[in-house]
């Protein structure tokens, strides 16, 4: 798992998350949702073969906040070489995840490799 504050100290987290396909979970510190999705996204994400990410909004620039139009948390978001193309915001069992995973990585052509 890559730690965001590494990221954003290093100012390399664009890199992190534009190197093919990868599963950011967006929390907040003191999130009851955000911390039991932790450890349900790591599996899901390496099942498919993504890079998982775990970014807390309180380590996050508020321009990446804004670019990723995060609002609440927890938001996941599924991005291909940088390209958000899916996002789940608020708690999900990981049953419902993992299809909702599953669907939108075979509606964009990038499932299991």
């Amino acid at each position: 798992m890559t730690k965001i504050s590494d990221m954003f100290a290093k100012r390399d987290y664009k890199a992190a998350v534009q190197s093919g396909l990868c599963c950011v979970e967006v929390s907040g510190e003191a999130c009851a949702g955000c911390a039991a999705l932790l450890p349900v996204l790591r599996p899901l994400a390496e099942k498919f073969g993504m890079t998982f990410v775990h970014a807390e909004v309180s380590l996050m620039e508020e321009s990446l906040l804004s670019e990723w139009k995060i609002d609440r948390v927890p938001t996941v978001l599924l991005l291909d070489g940088g390209e958000i193309f899916a996002r789940c915001a608020g708690f999900q069992p990981e049953e419902i995840l993992e299809i909702w995973m599953e669907a939108k990585l075979e509606e964009r052509g990038a499932g299991k490799r």
